[in-house]
């Protein structure tokens, strides 16, 4: 596996000087009703804030020189010009930001997009400078946070398994400094410190998401992660199948019956300092995340189609995300409890495999009628839901690639959200402000009484086997393993957990690394306003 080799700094030198190999710079497009069109070409363009001294020494033919290569300023479109010794660096990128924000610097998010597309189109260079444009009031930190996870995230790369060397596939960029009025400041060097633990453990996900299932299965998951929390010094407990039995984990066993892999449940704690054994004296809040980590799906005896079942690898992204979100946690320090709950199970098809028409005892004593082995997911979180509220939560937050329902209402970006209303807002906003937009739906009684069983408490699916609120089904199957006190939401990543096309902004082709980010804003929101 890989992690993030690229190093990040501040800088406040003059981009013209900037001894670098590339410099970045910000590039608007304008309508010609916005100002004076070039003389010759169709609209305009505006460079953005930032790039004054390197416009200056182009004895301003930049913007004319940039559209004759072709450039238009449209968001993540990156554009190279040979300086010839105008600047000190050799090559200038222009990347675009689309039209110019009224009154205002771009928004986070254009300015991450932007910079991971900058970075990654300048693979081969050792050394690149983001001159993009900053805002100087309240929202600079956010900006600079998001201009410097984008870089990082835009220069990661899987290994992968190729025995020979691709001639075609240039080195990441080695190290990116970030332009900045005051590379002292500390508030400065604080963002960029932690938009490099967070974008380590995005990277971590991708890796844990990208590997092969034969080099990742229960137990060598539960080991890797085991193995990476000991390192930064979180609490580690793994139940391996013995445990798992003796504990009455049903749900999480009844799935990993069909494998020779064994299920696991891998636990992980961070307490602040101060905070006692496990902050429950109440000194602190206390937030337990749950990942699903199915690390392949065949669907079991419901056998899926086989068209596209590779990509049933990043069924374990969840778990990877909360796994990789604890080692962030564990650098971060808040002043928050956090616990997570990753069980791990393989759905495969075999003489031992759980069937439909089994019914299963899960942690918390409900018996569940299988209808579809290839809802899986939602039995091994149940039962590590219901002992995240045993050990005790004041907030549960649990993610999944748990239904193709969700990719159908919502597509590959946004996530689907259900639970406790005022978590879910607080879960939406954390989304929004990291980039991995989510949108609330809801948990209606009518798709719970389509899951009514005959011969147990709930049925796995609509007893009926009708699809309709499939994602919603999910939500409300899981809810029932939620202690009635605990506040929580479910996040459904099925569609933005793994992107199967060609790199855009700051996703490679891959794991993408959700929801690492949308985990970690929330825990700050906690920590900073509970």
């Amino acid at each position: 596996m890989t992690s993030p080799s690229t190093s990040l700094s501040l800088v406040d030198t003059d981009p013209a000087e900037l001894a670098v190999d590339a410099v970045v710079i910000g590039l608007h497009s304008q309508t010609v009703e916005a100002a004076e069109p070039v003389a010759g070409f169709a609209g305009t363009l505006l460079l953005a804030t930032g790039a004054e001294s390197i416009a200056a020494a182009f004895d301003g033919r930049l913007t004319e020189t940039l559209a004759l290569l072709g450039a238009t300023g449209s968001p993540g479109e990156v554009v190279k010009l040979a300086t010839l010794g105008t600047v000190s660096a050799p090559l200038v990128a222009a990347v675009g930001l689309g039209p110019e924000p009224t009154g205002a610097a771009p928004g986070p998010e254009t300015l991450r997009r932007a910079a991971a597309s900058a970075v990654r189109a300048l693979a081969g260079a050792e050394r690149v400078a983001l001159t993009l444009p900053l805002p100087d009031d309240e929202d600079a930190p956010a900006a600079l946070r998001a201009a410097a996870e984008g870089a990082l995230l835009g220069a990661y790369r899987f290994a992968g398994y190729k025995t020979r060397p691709q001639p075609t596939r240039r080195p990441a960029v080695a190290s990116v400094a970030v332009h900045v009025p005051d590379a002292a400041d500390e508030r400065a060097q604080a963002e960029i410190t932690r938009a490099g633990v967070v974008a380590r453990a995005v990277a971590r996900t991708r890796d844990w998401v990208n590997t092969a299932p034969n080099e990742l299965r229960p137990p060598s998951f539960a080991d890797a992660v085991a193995a990476a929390a000991r390192e930064v010094g979180l609490g580690v407990e793994v139940l391996d199948e013995q445990a798992l039995a003796d504990g009455g984990y049903g749900g999480i066993l009844a799935v990993g019956l069909g494998s020779a892999a064994p299920p696991r449940l891998v636990k992980l704690s961070y307490v602040p300092a101060g905070a006692g054994s496990d902050g429950s004296d109440g000194s602190v809040r206390r937030v337990a995340l749950v990942g699903k980590g199915i690390t392949f799906d065949t669907g079991g005896v419901s056998i899926k189609p086989s068209q596209g079942m590779w990509e049933m690898k990043s069924d374990m992204a969840g778990a990877a995300a909360v796994a990789a979100t604890m080692l962030a946690v564990a650098e971060l320090k808040p002043a928050v409890a956090v616990t997570a709950y990753l069980p791990m199970a393989e759905n495969m098809p075999s003489a031992t495999a759980y069937r439909p028409g089994d019914v299963v005892t899960m942690y918390n004593g409900k018996r569940v009628e299988v209808l579809n082995t290839d809802a899986e997911g939602r039995m091994v979180l149940g039962d590590a839901m219901a002992r995240a509220c045993e050990d005790g939560c004041d907030y549960l937050v649990e993610t999944s690639t748990l239904t193709g329902g969700q990719v159908v209402a919502l597509g590959k970006r946004v996530a689907g959200v259900m639970g406790s209303t005022e978590l879910c807002r607080r879960v939406q906003q954390a989304g929004d402000a990291a980039g991995e937009p989510t949108w609330p739906m809801p948990l209606p009684d009518d798709v719970r009484k389509g899951m009514d069983s005959e011969v147990a408490d709930i049925s796995q699916v609509n007893a009926s086997m009708d699809r309709a609120g499939h994602m919603l089904q999910g939500g409300i199957f899981l809810r029932e393993f939620v202690a009635d006190e605990v506040p929580w939401a479910h996040i459904d990543i099925a569609g933005p957990s793994y992107h199967s096309g060609e790199a855009t902004g700051y996703w490679s082709k891959g794991g993408t690394g959700v929801p690492v980010r949308t985990l970690l804003e929330l825990v700050d929101d906690i920590a900073a306003n509970d």
